[in-house]
């Protein structure tokens, strides 16, 4: 695992990162799909590797 995969990132960030919204990066959370991470009472992070782990390549037909 490398350094910079494995950081903390907003939720903001990382649906950038995927081209999906915030929202959908909290239903992953909530589905266990991803982990997130409580920091301080109210903001939360997920992990760079969490997300690369979670997307996966579809088939062409």
């Amino acid at each position: 695992m490398s350094v910079s995969s494995s950081r903390l990132v907003s939720l903001q960030d990382a649906a950038e990162h995927y081209s999906v919204s915030t929202k959908t990066i909290r239903r992953w959370i909530a589905a266990g799909r991803i982990e997130g991470y409580r920091v301080g009472p109210r903001l939360l992070r997920v992990r760079m590797d969490s997300l690369d782990s979670a997307s996966r390549k579809l088939a062409t037909a």
